[in-house]
Parts: structure tokens; sequence; C-alpha cells
């Protein structure tokens, strides 16, 4: 925040130590830590509401970008439910164009017998190397 080298914290202890004397040093450092205390809670807070701020703008910006969205969705559904309106409701089966033919009876049964069975394939011969 402020770059301050080590150089520089040198020379201000010793013009700490020189101006105010060792006696009163440590009260001054306590001061001085405490005002440090409430400056970073002070930029710690104005730091959290610029941040609370800057997120409400985004969720303002959300909110529009939404609700011009569903007014769209609406607009389109509006316009289909419109056309769909004019358009002839179908209440029943689709008129056909020509009458369908009866049913064709299937053949009578050929009066054939059955195939017979074949017997089971014999097993391949065992060779040496089977168990």
């Amino acid at each position: 925040m402020f770059d301050i080298g080590a150089s520089e914290l040198l020379v201000i202890l010793i013009v700490a130590v020189v101006v105010i004397g060792p006696k009163d040093l440590p009260l001054a450092m306590r001061t001085a830590g405490r005002w440090i205390g409430k400056m970073r809670r002070m930029s710690a807070h104005f730091r959290s509401g610029i941040d609370a701020m800057v997120r409400e703008a985004e969720l303002e910006e959300m909110e529009k970008k939404w609700k011009a969205q569903n007014e769209e969705i609406m607009r389109r559904s509006a316009a289909l439910t419109e056309a769909e309106a004019g358009a002839p409701v179908m209440t029943g089966p689709p008129p056909v164009a020509a009458p369908v033919p009866p049913p064709v009876d299937a053949p009578p049964p050929l009066d054939t017998p059955p195939p017979a069975e074949t017997p089971p394939a014999d097993p391949a011969p065992k060779g040496a190397g089977d168990v």
C-alpha cells in the first residue's frame, strides 16, 4: 500500500527514538498500532460497502436482462397461442382420402408333415494333448 522498505523503516525508528525517547517509545508504538488498526478496519468497511454496491448493481442489471428475456418468451408464447387458435382444432382422427380395403384372409395351412429332427453331430475325436 505505502511501499515502505526496510531502510525507510530504520530511519523512522531512529527518528522516533531520538524525538520521543526510549522511555515513551512503547506507549507511542502502541498508540500508532491502534491508529493503524482503526485505519485498516475503516478501509475494510469502506471496501466492503463498495463491493456490496457493485454486487447490487450487477444483480439489478441481471434482473433487467432476465425480465426482458421473460417478456420476449411470453410474447413468442402468446404469438404461438394466437397462431394455434386461428388454425382448425383437430377433434378426431384425420380424414382418410381413400377407403381402406378389407383385410386379406391368411392362406390355409399346407398339409405337409413337419420336418424330421436331425441327429446330433458326433463329437470330435480326442487327440493326445486333450485331457
